[in-house]
């Protein structure tokens, strides 16, 4: 099993996760309540290059902090996702809900 590291970096209007390895059940846990707080405050960026599996478990963290973005008016966006994590979202269906950005730039 992979382990997933995470970096957390602040923005100007957006609080960043560099996710690194496997984004799955097992390792979900380091990252899912720090995505679920910041999305109560500011906009989150997910940075999704360097990830090498998402499951079921982890799309439900990512769909979970994407209905709470819409309630709280902040945006939950994914930048520059890997390929497993592209495969992934498109045999989910709802990879078009998702706010794909390739820079920070294009947080709003």
């Amino acid at each position: 099993m992979e382990l997933l590291t995470v970096t957390e970096k602040d923005g100007t209007d957006y609080k960043l996760y560099e996710l690194s390895g496997g984004f799955n059940a097992y390792t979900l846990v380091n990252v899912a309540s720090k995505i679920y707080s910041s999305i109560q405050k500011t906009n989150v960026v997910l940075d999704m290059a360097n990830v090498t599996e998402l499951d079921a478990a982890a799309i439900g963290v990512i769909m979970a902090a994407h209905n709470d973005s819409e309630e709280t008016g902040k945006k939950l966006y994914l930048l520059s996702i890997s390929n497993e994590v592209d495969r992934q979202l498109l045999a989910t269906g709802f990879k078009e809900e998702f706010n794909i950005i390739s820079s920070v730039t294009e947080v709003a």
